[in-house]
């Protein structure tokens, strides 16, 4: 009798494939499903270790868990060719630390929605943001 796929050792399975593709731990990515119009939408999120700030990878849509997660798997394994870098200066209110974060974005706007993800829009600095040079 040949058993049918388990979505958690599935799921498991690509998640892990996507934090080694990022280059970074478990502890370091959030993936949070929440239903929207009745699909899924994950959000990516990555948890910078030098200032235990996080911010917005990815958001993507899927008809549930497992479908949105395979098309982010695919995201990640090609955002890079797609979406330019941009070089984001910032500080936290109040804090007199300068941050430099990166961000892969279709535009000035998407970067800027990936640093301010669930953030009130005066928690945080902005003093630069460019687009980074073509490598």
């Amino acid at each position: 009798m040949e058993s049918s796929t388990d979505i958690n050792v599935e799921t498991a399975k690509i998640q892990k494939q996507i934090e080694n593709h990022i280059g970074l731990g478990s502890e370091y990515l959030l993936f949070e499903y929440r239903n929207v119009n009745n699909n899924f939408q994950l959000d990516l999120i990555t948890i910078n270790p030098r200032h235990n700030q996080s911010f917005l990878f990815h958001s993507i849509v899927g008809v549930d868990k497992l479908d949105a997660l395979t098309k982010m798997w695919d995201y990640v394994k090609n955002h890079l060719e797609k979406e330019s870098s941009f070089t984001i200066q910032w500080a936290i209110r109040g804090s007199k630390d300068l941050h430099t974060s990166y961000f892969r974005a279709k535009n000035m706007y998407d970067a800027l929605d990936k640093l301010y993800y669930g953030r009130e829009m005066n928690a945080l600095t902005v003093f630069s943001i460019a687009l980074s040079p073509i490598s």
